[in-house]
């Protein structure tokens, strides 16, 4: 097999990993060397039909020695197998990089080895292009669950960021569905990253000089829909693997079956709407100050289709509202519908020098249809009080996520704001 068709296949096998961005890392290149990471970046990857992605996504390997029910490269699905060599994968992203394709590399594998074999053939593709041909570009290194931790400790100090997928949200969808992965085995792995980031952090504080660990921080991917947990199980899940293990992202992935299996479920499309309600929820936890349990009340074990769940919190606490936008605090004004972190920040610095009026919110870029709901200003409401079923109806999404390809419309759509 030439490299052409190595690449067609391999970049396949990887396309439903979501799990990576090339964000949140900076290096400068050095004297003679090749590329940079920007903090600012945009995650997406290099796709078989030829589109112009930010980074070349791709395995090492599509043999597997696991069997997870909704993989694709799983070891009893009749496939062409295939792998490449570091030399290859090197070459291949230097050459990308140099036609101005990519920003980085995303390279992760199948479970081909022993893990510790594994982790150690994607290394050295990484320290081959950092150390030989001094590559300052983005990468991204999936972190193999049971491998040493001498390993993933020497992964972090060429990768700028690592992930190590816990796909299934309970242990016992991971039994069921991925028998030969073990939740201990992910969940230890996430742990070390988590300590070797932390140690890395303290030790930079005190020597300039101290190398940086995976400076992207580390992200896993959730697979929405395979199994049968709630919305509520996913949200506490992500919720505890970023107060646990210093998570910089959890990703969620609509399950799209690729392969019939009695254990799977056979929905007529991804359930794409529930993969963005998470997405927003996830937005609130790390940047809204919600906690997991205040975005389901009572019974509620899953999020509503019809609006958002920061808009299904408000309705629910009608006792919270309406927030005067000339008082209230940043904590209060993040919980009006239509204001987000950048909003609040500019009603603060605004209201400082003089009196805000309804004009002024929207010059801001508040978005009032959403937030006059909930807002007063001088204690007068923005808009009269009506039944919470009209508020409802005025709220809703018309235009819920999904294109004609069946995917969201764009990946850069949830890294917008959630306002």
């Amino acid at each position: 097999m030439d490299l052409g068709e190595k690449l067609s296949l391999l970049a396949a096998a990887a396309r439903y990993d979501a799990s990576c961005a090339s964000s949140g890392s900076a290096r400068a290149s050095g004297a003679g060397g090749l590329g940079a990471a920007l903090p600012a970046g945009v995650c997406h990857s290099w796709t078989g039909d030829g589109r112009c992605v930010s980074l070349l996504k791709i395995l090492y390997s599509n043999a597997c020695r696991n069997d997870c029910a909704y993989c694709v490269n799983r070891s009893s699905a009749d496939i062409r197998r295939s792998s490449f060599d570091a030399e290859e994968i090197v070459s291949l992203t230097l050459e990308f990089y140099r036609r101005n394709y990519i920003e980085g590399l995303f390279l992760s594998s199948g479970v081909f080895s022993d893990p510790d074999i594994v982790m150690e053939r994607l290394i050295e593709v990484a320290r081959i292009l950092r150390e030989r041909e001094l590559f300052a570009g983005y990468i991204h290194l999936k972190g193999i669950p049971g491998c040493g931790e001498a390993l993933l400790r020497k992964a972090g100090l060429y990768a700028d960021r690592i992930s190590v997928n816990i796909e299934l949200p309970s242990s016992h969808s991971l039994c069921l569905l991925a028998p030969q992965k073990s939740g201990a085995e992910i969940l230890g792995s996430m742990r070390l990253l988590g300590e070797a980031e932390s140690e890395s952090r303290e030790d930079a504080a005190r020597l300039r000089s101290t190398p940086r660990f995976a400076p992207a921080g580390q992200s896993t991917q959730i697979i929405v829909g395979a199994s049968p947990e709630d919305d509520r199980c996913i949200v506490n899940l992500a919720a505890s693997l970023y107060r646990r293990y210093g998570l910089r992202r959890v990703y969620y992935s609509a399950f799209i079956p690729v392969a019939p299996d009695p254990r799977l479920p056979s929905p007529a499309s991804p359930p794409l709407l529930r993969e963005h309600r998470l997405y927003q929820a996830d937005w609130l936890l790390r940047f809204y100050g919600y906690g997991a349990d205040e975005l389901f009340e009572g019974a509620e074990s899953s999020f509503a289709a019809d609006i958002d769940p920061k808009c299904s919190w408000a309705l629910g606490h009608p006792s919270f509202f309406p927030v005067d936008a000339g008082r209230a605090s940043y904590a209060e004004l993040l919980r009006v519908p239509g204001i987000g972190p950048a909003g609040a920040r500019r009603i603060l610095a605004s209201r400082s020098s003089r009196s805000l009026r309804s004009e002024d919110l929207r010059k801001m870029g508040i978005a009032l249809k959403r937030a006059s709901w909930f807002l007063s200003l001088d204690g007068r409401p923005l808009r009269e009080p009506a039944q919470a079923e009209i508020v409802r109806a005025d709220l809703a999404d018309h235009s819920p996520p999904g294109n004609a390809a069946g995917r969201p419309a764009s990946a850069g759509q949830l890294e917008l704001e959630l306002s």
